[in-house]
């Protein structure tokens, strides 16, 4: 996958995010946990795009590793949103499934370029 390709990906996952926030409910947990998912799963896309930027491999490393604890963390949220029955897990298991995969690809990503240096 290209740079471009997976700024866009990751664009669309916070776009995707953004519309969980706005359909969670009005609780106590329902609120806490929009603002949480919705700083970490936009951060995935802001991160990212800061990474492809990156003067030097250390600091992509570096960044790519920010990258991925902020959609790790999502991956969280989206998890307590399911088990904790916030909404429905049909509205929830595809982004749930693309934060794993973005979990995944910036995993390697990182891994690949620490076998770089």
């Amino acid at each position: 996958m290209k740079g471009d390709e997976l700024k866009q990906r990751t664009k669309d996952f916070a776009l995707r995010i953004m519309k969980l926030v706005d359909a969670l409910p009005n609780s106590t947990a329902g609120k806490t946990i929009a603002n949480q998912i919705m700083r970490s799963g936009s951060s995935v896309g802001a991160n990212y795009r800061a990474a492809c930027r990156a003067r030097s491999n250390a600091e992509f490393i570096a960044k790519i590793g920010i990258v991925l604890e902020e959609a790790d963390e999502t991956e969280f949220w989206l998890e307590l949103i399911m088990e904790g029955e916030l909404l429905p897990n049909e509205k929830i298991e595809s982004l749930k499934k693309e934060a794993e995969e973005l979990t995944a690809i910036m995993a390697a990503s990182r891994i690949t370029a620490q076998n770089n240096k």
